[in-house]
């Protein structure tokens, strides 16, 4: 693998720093051999990745006739192959990108450095585009509707949660647990950083279009639905007691709006005329009883559960580089230098 020396790091003195670019790819064969010459002249140091997904095209030889190292993962779904490459790859920075040449590989050098020098753990690219009509509508609203949910929920850290372009330190990719198995893969990397209260940053750089022969795999309705379903199983798993507690809070608000009716008879009548709604009012209470002391105990392992996560982020040493940015000069110095 590529590197850069660099005598400062808590690596070793002789221990080079590592940058790997990991590209998921499914059917991008008219444009994973420019994202691999584009990458290789931002980062001239790193080693570039192409994971192929099952394609049905020419992406593997594509990738493999520019420079890539390739590999394959046979699950289908974006979120198998993340896993795979967070396991398989070891590295010391990963640069996470698309394989369908819509973002811009010139800010990697700048993001990279950012994450050593700050030490963060996490530096999301949000897409700046000129056009509106380099997003389709559906995915726009989708984009901007889940990032104020989960920034409502667990914290406003990024305005583009779904970017694909995302750069992380050894340390969040070593102690991430990825399950999602498709395009939700970005909202559990989302959560993961904001639940550990990482820290993290964002920067943005242009997102174009796909060029002619380049299709989105992307499906608004079916993937949204995922993304939706993937923010609800998270909530319940890393905030149980806001999850369980709305739930009980919302049946005893429907057992005292059916009561209020039936008190009002009996204090005019002394008579219950109602009293299947009566029989149902208690179920409602109870059950909402039921569901705020689950939300309790749950919370309670959660935090047991989060504890847990955050020793095996802390078992993975930081980079401490204080020279960081005389060495990522060997880079940015030499794609300024190189032809495209």
């Amino acid at each position: 693998m590529a590197a850069v020396q660099n005598q400062d790091c808590n690596l070793g003195t002789e221990t080079p720093l590592k940058i790997a670019v990991l590209v998921p790819c499914y059917n991008e064969a008219a444009t994973i051999a420019r994202v691999v010459r584009d990458f290789q002249k931002a980062l001239p140091v790193a080693a570039i990745y192409v994971y192929d997904n099952n394609s049905s095209d020419q992406t593997a030889e594509r990738a493999a006739e520019a420079g890539a190292l390739v590999r394959r993962e046979r699950h289908q779904g974006k979120g198998h192959v993340v896993r795979r490459m967070f396991a398989d790859v070891d590295a010391d920075v990963y640069v996470l990108v698309d394989g369908d040449g819509t973002y811009d590989p010139s800010v990697a050098g700048d993001a990279v450095t950012e994450l050593i020098q700050h030490q963060l753990d996490l530096v999301n690219i949000a897409r700046r585009t000129e056009t509106s009509k380099v997003h389709r509508p559906g995915h726009q609203f989708g984009n901007a509707m889940f990032t104020e949910v989960v920034g409502f929920l667990f914290g406003r850290e990024f305005t583009d949660m779904l970017s694909g372009y995302k750069i992380f330190s050894r340390r969040f990719v070593k102690s991430f647990p990825a399950v999602s198995k498709g395009f939700e893969i970005e909202t559990e990397l989302t959560i993961h950083a904001l639940e550990l209260a990482m820290p993290v940053s964002e920067r943005e750089a242009a997102y174009g279009r796909r060029p002619v022969g380049s299709v989105s795999k992307l499906n608004t309705v079916r993937d949204g639905v995922r993304i939706l379903r993937t923010v609800v199983r998270l909530l319940k798993n890393e905030r149980p007691l806001a999850f369980f507690g709305l739930i009980g809070l919302g049946l005893i608000v429907v057992a005292i709006a059916l009561a209020v009716p039936l008190v009002e008879t009996y204090v005019e009548t002394g008579l219950v005329p109602r009293f299947p709604t009566a029989i149902l009012t208690v179920g409602l209470v109870l059950m909402g009883v039921q569901s705020l002391a689950a939300g309790i105990i749950l919370d309670t392992v959660t935090t047991r559960g989060r504890e847990t996560k955050r020793i095996a982020y802390l078992r993975v040493p930081p980079l401490e580089c204080a020279g960081y940015a005389e060495a990522a000069n060997v880079w940015t110095n030499d794609a300024a230098g190189r032809e495209p």
